[in-house]
């Protein structure tokens, strides 16, 4: 068997099984560090909240039937879920998280030869589900601010080309694409190339500030969304994701779709989540407004954060960054340092929150 960008092949000294040389390339995703006894973890953007009672019950109520295969198309969702967007079902396709759909969709539009075009610094997965599939990665910086240059992105596109990835809020650096240039991004990528739309933080988005995406999903061919139940809604450890697309493109991310892969579990506690949102939305502004206390007393302490709109702050510390991660987790916090760019760290219960402002400031002077 050879590698099927290169025809080329790993091998072991022993003449073992050959691998892809491709994978030779990739970097092992880094998950958030799990926090020792006594400390906080806020290195994985989880939600602090356990789940609500009526989710609870959902999930228990789930057990008793997981000696049986999940419902395979998950009717019952995807139809709520088309009812909470105004879509129609056919413009629906589930996965084990946003990172699980978005890996379906490089597999629905690319493969070796091809080119898909992303922002950087953004998602860790992005790099690693594009070398994957044999395709190549075109990496756009970012501008000074932190945004994405989406005319850099834009013009980055070739004939090659058959995805380019938004992220808004981005994951780091909790930046936000605008409506107009968005739409300016649309207007200046050919039709053919999809523009996938990464909103996995978008509840802690004020509403002023939000895309209109499931609109420009319905009205343009080549633009989907991308949403999880993992973080506003709290179900990290279920995993359950989707995508609004053209019926074509959901259809296409569905034949990509591991089979059976949404659990019982985790679409009973979709379900329930769906039905109490607006309790959970309650909890999302309790975290909104952590996050802006927590930005308020940094910036009053003169610590550089970002201007951030997920449920977690970024301080671009670059060549420090490392360093002020091991400082954090001597004072008990366990965040995520990207060597080289910053640090990141969730917003979490308050005693966590006030650990972490204390020892940024006491970092910086």
């Amino acid at each position: 068997m050879s590698d099927g960008e290169t025809g080329a092949s790993s091998e072991s000294a022993a003449g073992g099984p050959r691998t892809r040389v491709a994978l030779d390339a990739i970097p092992a995703y880094r998950a958030g560090r799990v926090a020792p006894e006594g400390a906080y973890k806020v290195s994985s953007n989880e939600n602090p909240f356990p789940p609500l009672p009526a989710v609870v019950t959902a999930i228990i109520d789930a057990a008793s039937t997981v000696n049986r295969y999940p419902n395979f198309s998950s009717d019952p969702l995807i139809q709520a879920l088309a009812e909470r967007h105004s879509v129609t079902p056919e413009c629906l396709a589930l996965g084990t998280g946003s990172v699980a759909v978005l890996a379906q969709t490089i597999a629905a539009v690319a493969g070796a030869g091809d080119e898909v075009v992303v922002p950087w610094r953004s998602f860790e997965a992005y790099p690693i589900l594009v070398q994957l599939s044999g395709a190549r990665l075109v990496k756009i910086p970012l501008k000074p601010d932190l945004t994405h240059d989406l005319v850099a992105m834009a013009r980055a596109v070739t004939a090659d080309t058959r995805l380019l990835l938004v992220c808004t809020p981005n994951n780091p650096t909790g930046t936000i694409v605008t409506e107009s240039e968005i739409k300016g991004l649309i207007a200046s990528v050919p039709s053919d190339v999809l523009i996938a739309i990464d909103e996995a933080y978008v509840e802690f988005v004020p509403e002023s500030h939000r895309l209109p995406t499931i609109e420009l999903a319905q009205t343009h061919e080549n633009v989907m969304v991308l949403r999880t139940f993992s973080k506003a809604y709290g179900l990290a450890g279920l995993r359950v994701g989707y995508a609004v697309a053209h019926p074509r493109i959901a259809t296409a991310l569905r034949k990509a779709q591991l089979p059976f892969g949404v659990s019982s579990l985790a679409e009973r506690a979709a379900l329930a989540s769906l039905a109490n949102e607006r309790e959970l939305l309650r909890r999302v502004e309790v975290l909104t407004l952590e996050r802006e206390r927590v930005v308020t007393e940094l910036h009053a302490a003169g610590v550089e954060v970002t201007d951030c709109h997920g449920n977690f702050v970024w301080l671009p510390l670059e060549e420090e960054a490392s360093e002020f991660g091991r400082f954090l987790e001597e004072r008990g916090v366990v965040a995520r340092p990207f060597d080289g760019d910053g640090v990141r760290v969730t917003v979490a219960e308050p005693p966590a929150n006030d650990a972490f402002v204390q020892a940024a400031i006491a970092f910086a002077q």
